[in-house]
């Protein structure tokens, strides 16, 4: 007798992640896919120059190219969010792969900047979308105790390979022109694939509740009962196939899951975040130029992102750890909110440095900040809705701050073009940011703190934010295993108390009493409780 497999389409049930193990692997290549997705967009850069000679364009068309990415990044992930739930993670981030390393390679061909745009931004951007979101939800499965360290680290990468990536595409700039840096960066890509080969999916807990509850029959049906076991067993076979035509149609796993609109808890962290990314990118991005301005040579200028990026690459890891304990992690909202607003205030206070001294010491703060929103922003959605709907809310979110990603560094762009001051973009990003923390803070108080009081603690709720599909199918498993029991003979059951009720159970007594000279049949149901037929009941025990 086969095991039969989980029905098609089905939600596996939730399996405790390992915290370790394999994890640690599915955490590198989570690294490496995250430093790719945040520092390659910015690494491209170094080609403008030669892209603008080339081509006879200005620096506002080749920026483009990095635009391009980000909202291929961002606003695709409804896209991302359906082929994961369809296909699973480890074939999206394969094609994602393919995708991207196909874009840049494609992209040295080019003789103009719209074929540019289409294979460099747009095939670039998407094939790097369908690795980046697949990646943080096999972090999510794989890390649950350890979650808050393994987000830390992960987004560690992005600095890492910014302050690498970039260094790289100048040597290749300098002895292969853009075309062969281009190439050979997409050569580089194809290591997105190695990533997703080792997301390796966990066992599904669906498959072993399945296999214990066949185990239990194969038992029930080895034991010799009689005519009365095979019509059982032959009712119960009928009842599964007809149970399994009927479920047929209607196929498990939403494709994208809307049903997050109705979590409080993540539409306050969607409105944060959307309020957030309009000034987050802003002073990164004038840092170079604002300090030229103010007298300050370009090379160290320059170094002014070195510093923020090797801040960065320490903060993260270390905010990951803090958020890890045990009596923060419940508390990872808040610790989210404390570092917006020191990212904020570090915006406003910088507003007026005049010299390279302030500016350094803003970047020393303003990366200690931006790498604890970097470590804390997936954490804490993760910790809204949880790893089964995470799939759907990452996608659902970064949508929405493609929008932002698109209103907020163009502006800031436009307001310096206009206005020919910093000082008022630095405030007004910083305010933003500010506004974004107090916001979180408010009204996950608020709200959700007095919703808790109000609302009755859930009854079987493994983990937060779990979905209706895995309740509906450990349901699932409980009905197949209740008729397996209601059909077969209540003898093989190990509970005496319900063989001795069931009248199959009672016939048989009585047969075997009346062959053995056993108990008497109108004391059957006090003797089955006391031990009557102990040889034949340690048997069917031991099964």
């Amino acid at each position: 007798m086969g095991r039969p497999d989980p029905e098609e389409g089905q939600l596996p049930a939730p399996v405790k992640p390992p915290d370790g193990g394999w994890g640690w692997i599915v955490l590198f290549g989570c690294f490496v896919i995250t430093g790719f997705s945040y520092a390659f967009p910015k690494a491209v850069s170094v080609y403008f120059k030669e892209l603008m000679k080339d081509f006879h364009v200005g620096y506002s068309d080749t920026a483009w190219i990095s635009s391009i990415m980000l909202a291929m990044l961002y606003g695709t992930g409804p896209v991302c969010s359906i082929m994961v739930n369809q296909f699973g993670c480890r074939p999206v981030m394969l094609i994602g792969g393919l995708l991207a390393s196909a874009g840049m390679i494609l992209a040295s061909f080019t003789t103009n900047i719209i074929e540019l745009y289409l294979t460099a931004g747009v095939l670039t951007g998407l094939g790097m979308a369908l690795n980046f979101q697949p990646s943080l939800i096999m972090l999510g499965t794989y890390f649950d105790k350890r979650r808050p360290l393994a987000n830390g680290l992960a987004a560690a990468g992005s600095p890492v390979f910014l302050s690498s990536l970039s260094p790289l595409g100048q040597v290749l700039l300098e002895k292969f022109g853009w075309r062969g840096g281009f190439l050979i960066m997409g050569g580089l890509l194809l290591n997105c694939c190695t990533c997703g080969a080792v997301m390796r999916p966990l066992d599904m807990g669906m498959k072993r509740k399945m296999g214990k509850a066949q185990d239990k029959y194969e038992a029930k049906e080895m034991l010799p009962i009689g005519g009365k076991s095979e019509e059982g067993i032959s009712t119960t076979d009928g009842t599964k196939k007809a149970k399994k035509g009927k479920k047929k149609p209607k196929k498990g796993k939403k494709l994208l899951d809307f049903s997050i609109f109705s979590n409080r808890g993540f539409i306050i962290y969607t409105i944060s975040k959307f309020i957030l990314v309009l000034g987050l990118f802003v002073p990164p991005i004038l840092l170079v130029n604002y300090a030229k301005d103010t007298g300050v040579p370009d090379t160290e200028a320059a170094f002014l992102l070195s510093i923020i990026g090797f801040i960065d690459i320490f903060a993260r890891p270390a905010c990951g750890m803090v958020a890890g304990l045990k009596w923060v992690r419940p508390h990872v909202a808040y610790l989210f909110s404390f570092s917006m607003l020191f990212n904020g205030l570090t915006d406003i206070c910088s507003a007026r440095a005049s010299n390279y001294t302030g500016l350094v010491i803003f970047c020393v703060f303003f990366g200690i900040s931006y790498g604890m929103v970097g470590a804390l922003q997936f954490e804490v959605l993760m910790a809204i809705v949880g790893s089964q709907k995470f799939s759907s809310a990452i996608g659902l979110v970064l949508l929405i701050e493609a929008f932002a990603v698109l209103i907020g560094p163009p502006s800031a762009g436009r307001l310096v073009d206009a206005l020919k001051n910093y000082e008022v973009i630095f405030y007004l990003a910083g305010s933003e940011v500010v506004l974004s923390a107090l916001f979180l803070a408010v009204a996950s108080y608020c709200c959700l703190n007095r919703g808790k009081k109000k609302e009755p603690p859930p009854e079987n709720n493994p983990s937060a934010g779990g979905g209706s599909d895995t309740e509906e199918a450990e349901s699932d498993v409980q009905e197949a295993e209740e008729h397996s029991s209601d059909n077969h003979q209540p003898a093989h059951s190990t509970d005496n108390t319900v063989v001795a009720a069931n009248e199959e159970a009672n016939h048989v007594a009585e047969e075997q009493s009346g062959e053995g000279g056993g108990c008497p049949v109108g004391d059957r149901e006090v003797l089955a409780r006391d031990g009557c037929n102990a040889d034949q009941t340690v048997e069917r025990d031991s099964f």
